[in-house]
Order: C-alpha cells, then sequence, then structure tokens
C-alpha cells in the first residue's frame, strides 16, 4: 500500500503541474473567466490523474470505467470541498502555531496542510472505494 500511495503522490503532483498549467493558458493567453479556467484546469487534471492512477498505481482491470471514473471524480470533488472548507479554516479562523495571523504566508502554510490532509482522504477513498 505505500508504494501505491508514493505513486498516487506523484501522480497527484503530475496533476497539479497540469491543472496550473491549463488554468495559466486559458486565464491569462485566452482571457477565459477565471473560474471557468480554474474549472477546465481542475477537470483536465483530475482526468489525468483518474488515467495514470488506474493503470499504474492500482493496475484496474475493472471493465466498468465510467463508474470507476465517475467514483474518482466524484471523490475529488468531496477532496475539493475538504480543501477549500480547511484553506478557509485555518487561513482565517483557527490560529496556526508560529505563522502570523494574516498575509500571504499564513495561506500558503494553511494550503499545504490542506493538500495533505486531502491527499490522504482521496487516497484512502481511491484505495477503499474506486479501485478496490
Amino acid at each position: 500500500m505505500f508504494s501505491q500511495f508514493v505513486r498516487f503522490c506523484l501522480i497527484g503532483a503530475l496533476g497539479v503541474l497540469i491543472d496550473f498549467a491549463l488554468t495559466y493558458l486559458l486565464k491569462e493567453k485566452a482571457k477565459w473567466h477565471a473560474f471557468i479556467a480554474n474549472a477546465c484546469g481542475f477537470i483536465l487534471a483530475a482526468t489525468a490523474n483518474y488515467i495514470f492512477n488506474r493503470i499504474w498505481t492500482f493496475q484496474s482491470q475493472n471493465s466498468a470505467i465510467g463508474h470507476e471514473y465517475l467514483s474518482f471524480i466524484l471523490i475529488a470533488l468531496v477532496g475539493l470541498i475538504f480543501n477549500t472548507l480547511m484553506l478557509y479554516l485555518f487561513a482565517e479562523r483557527i490560529p496556526i502555531p508560529l505563522i502570523p495571523a494574516k498575509g500571504k504566508l499564513r495561506f500558503y502554510v494553511a494550503k499545504g496542510i490542506a493538500i495533505g490532509i486531502v491527499t490522504i482522504w482521496n487516497f484512502f477513498m481511491n484505495y477503499y472505494v474506486t479501485f478496490r
């Protein structure tokens, strides 16, 4: 399971790059609305993550690809909601020791904490639900 978690994290890092790259291209170069560009980046990254995790991390042979993909995307969306909620709580409401109460540092420390927690959530939900 540990090696699968490492692979899941590596693919997640690739997903972050895909998300940021597409969001940047659509928002800054194509001049799309920021939230539409962000949604497109998220969808492409989540889809790529599903494909790579199916093949490399979990080596799934499940023929119900549509059901498996839907499960993966729903777990990712729940993770996104958790991430946003934790980011709000840690950046705005709950003090983080040794981090100033306001400012960019606090936001990015909070984002790092949220990403770490949500990565664990996403892995175990996909391990036990999507790719069981």
